[in-house]
């Protein structure tokens, strides 16, 4: 199992990344994937053309709260973590033929809760070990990915834009996910849409981080982002699904 997280400032085209790496897995057959919306945005799932309140889903937030605040804890006998474990496998699990997905969502006890925090993440890891890919979108704050999801992570994409903002998100990040001790095997650099190519060998002289590539900018891909259509419905030949299949490539991931 292989654990993918991608993060950036909003609008660099992190989610379209995460989104199009599932489209990429998909069509190369390697399944079972589960993808997590971490992002308190929620914007992977429309662009996997997932409805959750139309599904009859709830996000993992809001099973937090049912469960253990307006439940009132756990129950005589069962662990935290069953506990939610159960309630995210029966409300919080949008299953198809192609993939798995589940929201994060933004209904959260600000302040030290850490008996939730501690069965989501336990029943999280314990989920995945289903999976043969766990892509994870997720906001800045990986100090919230590795206390409520994972401390466990295999690549870390840190989507660019071309501003000093993004590279200063670059080395937050980094910074976060080593004082947080989350154990990570690669933090890669990808140029967003906007991000000119030309920058990406500077950006790797100047952030001690390699460099993959870039997403390529599409009209398609814009115009399917703006009506909310599934980027999973993207021809094959779309040159953004490409740019992104040939960074997996590369990786030795397809």
């Amino acid at each position: 199992m292989k654990t993918l997280v991608t993060v950036g400032r909003g609008g660099t085209g992190k989610s379209s990344f995460s989104a199009l790496m599932a489209k990429a897995f998909i069509e190369a057959k390697q399944a079972p994937i589960l993808l997590v919306d971490a992002d308190p945005d929620q914007n992977l799932g429309e662009m996997l053309g997932v409805d959750l309140k139309e599904a009859g889903k709830s996000t993992i937030a809001d099973l937090i709260v049912s469960t253990f605040i307006e439940g009132g804890g756990t129950t005589i006998g069962v662990a935290p973590t069953q506990r939610i474990e159960s309630r995210i496998w029966e409300k919080g699990l949008y299953e198809s033929e192609a993939f798995d997905f589940m929201a994060v969502g933004n209904k959260w006890v600000e302040g030290c809760y850490c008996m939730p925090n501690s069965a989501l993440k336990g029943a999280l890891e314990s989920l995945s070990k289903n999976y043969k890919y766990v892509i994870i979108d997720s906001p800045a704050g990986l100090e919230n990915l590795n206390r409520r999801i994972t401390s466990d992570v295999n690549d870390i994409f840190d989507i660019l834009d071309h501003s000093k903002k993004s590279q200063d998100h670059v080395r937050r990040a980094y910074r976060i996910a080593k004082e947080v001790d989350m154990r990570f095997e690669n933090f890669y650099l990808i140029g967003g849409y906007r991000f000119p190519a030309e920058l990406g060998k500077r950006a790797e002289e100047e952030l001690n981080f390699k460099y993959l590539g870039k997403i390529e900018a599409d009209d398609l891909l814009d115009q399917f982002v703006l009506e909310g259509e599934s980027l999973l419905d993207l021809p094959n030949t779309n040159k953004a699904f490409l740019s992104v299949k040939k960074i997996l490539q590369n990786l030795g991931y397809l």
